[in-house]
């Protein structure tokens, strides 16, 4: 077996593994927590045997243990079993958010390595004057500063006191859209976007940035941008013909890792924005102890994660066989 097949078998390994902690970590969170999770759900008038008919119904009246590998063989076969309040399987219920949150991801990650990268060839462009400094110091603030912060911040200035955009939601009040084509094709759609997508991506927007100029600084000491100068080229094209291409290869495999964090960031941002999507069914599928659906949003998101992080990895290993020998 050589070094490349060993060190992506044990990447994956390494993957399942933590796929298979962070999902049994959420079995027992959920069922540990105090509070009997059908409490909302079981209406004062019921008797006790209609009760302990829901509990198990639910599964919830065998020992945890048991329990436990119920909820591994499903999970396996791609069943997250149904929904305690939604009365709807939690597959189901989560097919019909994901694109929500599937639009806020790419719009963000379409502007923050657009603009990022482009700003990371500026800076080193620029490299050891006030702008460059300025720019620096805007995009940690931007990359350190709490994501709702900034919502409420977005929210305050372009929707309550211009009235730009709106505040909440996908659509405007009562719209029903009879497919995701005609959603996507409603200008509607775009400003209810505009603002959550807006500021996902100013939290984005700082690692390609900083990458890019980082890398452009490094290649900016190759031999073959100091040939290009002593050809005489302008400045501006040996930043982007020769630097920036050879730069822009890490913030292309960066990106990988940039997909896992639009995921988990959409948490705070569609709560904030009360954006139907994943981010919002996990909270409020926490908040009333659906355990169900909260296992099956909360697993969803690690697994997009780990798996970018993974995917990561095998690029980078890709394109530096280095890594591979690295321990």
């Amino acid at each position: 077996m050589n070094q490349k097949v060993k060190y992506l078998l044990s990447k994956a390994l390494q993957l399942l593994f933590t796929i298979w902690a962070i999902a049994t970590l959420l079995f027992f969170l959920f069922r540990l927590m105090p509070g009997n999770p059908l409490a909302a759900y079981i209406d004062p008038t019921f008797t006790n045997e209609q009760q302990d008919i829901l509990l198990e119904q639910f599964g919830l009246d065998k020992p945890l243990w048991q329990q436990y590998f119920i909820y591994f063989g499903n999970l396996l076969q791609g069943e997250l079993g149904n929904s305690f309040f939604l009365k709807e399987p939690v597959i189901e219920i989560i097919k019909n958010v994901l694109p929500n949150t599937i639009y806020i991801m790419l719009a963000s990650l379409l502007f923050a390595y657009i603009f990022g990268t482009l700003g990371g060839v500026f800076l080193a462009w620029k490299r050891g004057s006030k702008t460059e400094t300025i720019g620096i110091i805007a995009t940690l603030f931007t990359r350190s500063a709490p994501q709702f912060w900034v919502g409420m911040v977005v929210l305050a200035i372009f929707s309550f006191k211009l009235h730009w955009f709106p505040s909440a939601g996908a659509s405007p009040v009562g719209t029903v859209y009879q497919s995701e084509l005609e959603k996507i094709l409603s200008p509607e759609f775009y400003q209810h976007l505009f603002l959550p997508g807006f500021t996902l991506a100013v939290y984005l927007l700082g690692l390609p940035l900083l990458l890019m100029r980082s890398n452009m600084m490094d290649v900016m000491s190759e031999a073959y941008v100091d040939m290009a100068r002593m050809r005489g080229l302008k400045e501006s094209r040996i930043m982007l013909k020769y630097a920036a291409r050879n730069a822009a290869l890490p913030v292309i495999t960066a990106m990988t890792v940039g997909i896992g964090y639009a995921i988990g960031g959409n948490v705070v941002i569609e709560t904030v924005f009360s954006w139907p999507g994943l981010g919002s069914l996990l909270v409020d599928a926490v908040t009333s102890s659906d355990y169900p659906l909260a296992q099956g949003a909360f697993i969803l998101i690690a697994v997009v994660m780990i798996f970018m992080n993974f995917l990561a990895d095998v690029l980078y290993s890709w394109m530096d066989p280095r890594v591979m020998t690295r321990r």
